[in-house]
């Protein structure tokens, strides 16, 4: 699988059979999946902890580092497309609708090269 030829919906059904295969669905609830995410995103942040922004660059060239990142990483998107099965929401959609509204929250003519105005 890659991301260049699977569809949003081969991994949400991918994630929806790993919890079914388990019997999961009872453990896969809103209040439970989104703690889930926040901890494994903190469990992201944490490798990042005491280190400057000038030293997480050169981490693209370290596969080690790039493993343990890529893990949380997973860690998180399963959870994500777990909530959005546990909520039938279509990811593609929400992603869609979110860009379009932050394209007009943030125009090009006023952020372009800034992180705030």
């Amino acid at each position: 699988m890659s991301d260049t030829e699977t569809l949003v919906e081969d991994l949400k059904s991918a994630v929806r059979k790993f919890v079914h295969d388990r019997a999961w669905e009872k453990y896969h609830n809103p209040k439970d999946l989104a703690e889930s995410i926040c901890i494994e995103a903190a469990e992201l942040l944490e490798l990042f902890q005491w280190i400057t922004p000038d030293e997480t660059l050169s981490w693209k060239d370290a596969p080690s580092k790039v493993k343990h990142i890529e893990e949380e990483l997973a860690d998180i998107i399963i959870y994500s497309l777990s909530m959005a099965n546990t909520m039938k929401i279509d990811v593609t959609k929400i992603v869609a609708e979110k860009l379009e509204r932050n394209e007009m929250k943030y125009p090009i003519e006023k952020y372009r090269g800034k992180a705030r105005l």
